[in-house]
């Protein structure tokens, strides 16, 4: 009959070998994780652009031509609420990873004030050497969080493309935000500003959009979330304001 101690100490090495593998386990899967949710993110960013990069069908873009845009197409920068670049050093003491904007944890600083928050913003260098800037974007829909990228052209002005996502809206409804193609082409073309140079975004119209340069039309049924989104971006776009003047000069 095996002793007490035997039996103690058979336990505690199955505990140590199982505790092991597990540790092994979840570092590896978080590698993965970590991996996988980078790769959705700067999908979800150059989405805004799909228009204008050059592969066949954005849909069944693979993860070696997302690095290769992020690579050779894409500079990242972080902005200040001031409008100015800040430093990787600056980053780094944030805690941000590499300096980088695709390393910002959004969620955390949407919840900053204006004046502490950091702002992602990606230069797009298309193959013809056109220039695109996408923005960010996020809010409140009628469930959970929603956000979205906004690639404006060269003046920064018009809107040429949009890509938005959310946490737990609607399917068919509010989801539609995502997943209605149609309805996300709708924003190509609309402008930030009106013809007196004041910031006006998009408003998300129920009833139908009116308005040739600043209006959508709403999605049917998720009227909540389309107020979202246009609150979102006349919160949110305006922050770089600071910015996006330097550039328009």
């Amino acid at each position: 009959m095996r002793s007490t101690s035997s039996v103690l100490l058979f336990v505690l090495t199955l505990t140590s070998i199982v505790a092991l593998i597990l540790a092994f386990l979840q570092n590896g899967l978080k590698s993965k994780h970590d991996f996988n949710e980078a790769m959705y993110s700067k999908k979800a960013t150059i989405a805004a652009v799909a228009n204008h990069l050059d592969v066949e069908d954005f849909s069944k873009i693979s993860e070696a031509e997302v690095t290769e845009i992020f690579d050779k197409q894409i500079k990242q920068m972080v902005l200040k609420s001031d409008g100015t670049v800040a430093t990787p050093e600056e980053l780094q003491d944030a805690g941000v990873r590499g300096g980088l904007a695709e390393n910002l944890d959004l969620k955390k600083e949407n919840k900053k004030s204006v004046e502490e928050r950091y702002l992602p913003l990606y230069e797009f260098t298309k193959s013809d050497g056109n220039k695109y800037y996408i923005v960010y974007a996020r809010g409140k829909g009628l469930w959970d969080e929603i956000w979205g990228n906004i690639a404006l052209e060269s003046d920064v002005n018009t809107i040429a493309g949009v890509s938005f996502d959310h946490k737990a809206e609607t399917p068919g409804l509010g989801a539609e935000i995502k997943d209605n193609k149609a309805w996300v082409r709708q924003f190509i073309g609309k402008k930030l500003y009106d013809n007196d140079g004041t910031f006006r975004a998009i408003d998300v119209k129920k009833g139908g959009a009116k308005d040739p340069y600043h209006e959508v039309d709403a999605i049917s049924g998720a009227t909540i979330t389309g107020d979202g989104i246009t609150d979102m971006l006349l919160e949110d776009l305006v922050a770089y304001e600071p910015y996006l003047k330097t550039i328009k000069g």
